[in-house]
């Protein structure tokens, strides 16, 4: 039984909440790239906007992508799904890193099941997944998208999708 068990086994990485500031300067440009993206997404249905970016593992490219949203709903298409898409296309099938942001009031948006399965699918090991809240009103008042003090989820794609279905491929 012990044969199989290893491809179940998960490390364990605590969640934790830490502030914009005290992020590595890769993970801040990840998070701003996902909030850039955010004020494209095409949502005239709910007006939730959500970014998402994601760090290529071979060179580090970006690739983001943003929520868009059709009239029959079930065509509708997330940010994490639309960005990882968009760097699968351009020939990028592994992360090293990926960002969310949406704003809720006090809460932390996370993906949706949809998603955390399609990150998985292209996460060969775990990955670090950065979530934060998008503050509107400060493009408007001109001040810093992300500030210093924003607190920032700090979890992985085995936390939001622990047991996942995988087929380990290599």
């Amino acid at each position: 039984m012990t044969h199989l068990t290893k491809n179940f086994a998960r490390p364990e990485k605590n969640e934790e909440v830490v502030s914009f500031g005290s992020l590595d300067p890769s993970v801040q440009e990840l998070l701003t790239a996902a909030f850039q993206v955010r004020q494209r997404a095409y949502v005239p249905y709910s007006g939730f906007k959500v970014g998402a970016a994601f760090r290529a593992k071979a060179g580090g490219q970006i690739f983001t992508g943003c929520n868009v949203e059709n009239a029959a709903f079930t065509p509708c298409s997330c940010a994490e799904r639309t960005a990882i898409a968009k760097a699968v296309s351009e020939g990028a099938t592994e992360f090293s890193a990926g960002a969310v942001l949406a704003y809720e009031p006090d809460v932390f948006t996370t993906p949706c099941g949809v998603c955390r399965q399609f990150i998985r699918e292209f996460a060969n090991g775990d990955i670090p997944i950065y979530v934060a809240q998008a503050f509107d009103a400060r493009i408007s008042e001109n001040k810093d998208v992300l500030q210093s003090e924003d607190p920032v989820l700090c979890t992985s794609i085995f936390n939001l999708l622990p047991s996942s279905f995988h087929t380990y491929r290599k």
